[in-house]
């Protein structure tokens, strides 16, 4: 792109933006917002708080909600015990995963789709 393209589409996309912000300037919903956040402001400068503090007055827990989310994450239910029989041979084997040394031996054997149908319900 030569630098007078470039030139053109920037001052386009500035121009653009320009008007987006004078829309922005003229809404009253941001008037009443930006009037708030003085206001606030002024107040916690009056009396010596900052926004952390207030947050800690009003929800004390709030810093505490995070670390209780943190331990729940780390427990897991504890894995179901399969059964599967080899209607070849009768035999039967029990296991919590499938690192089976039998388990994986029927599923190179017979195939791994096979070996799952045998698993009783």
């Amino acid at each position: 792109m030569s630098k007078l393209a470039e030139f053109r589409q920037l001052e386009k996309h500035l121009a653009e933006q320009l008007e987006a912000l004078e829309t922005l300037k003229g809404d009253a919903g941001l008037k009443k917002e930006i009037e708030f956040e003085t206001k606030l402001r002024a107040l916690l400068a009056e009396y010596g708080y900052s926004l952390p503090n207030v947050m800690n007055l009003l929800d004390p827990k709030a810093g505490r909600r995070a670390s209780t989310t943190e331990a729940k994450s780390g427990t897991r239910k504890p894995r179901q015990v399969k059964v599967y029989k080899n209607p070849h041979t009768g035999e039967v084997v029990e296991t919590k995963g499938g690192n089976h040394r039998t388990l994986k031996e029927w599923k190179a054997k017979y195939g791994s789709d096979t070996v799952e149908s045998w698993q009783a319900k």
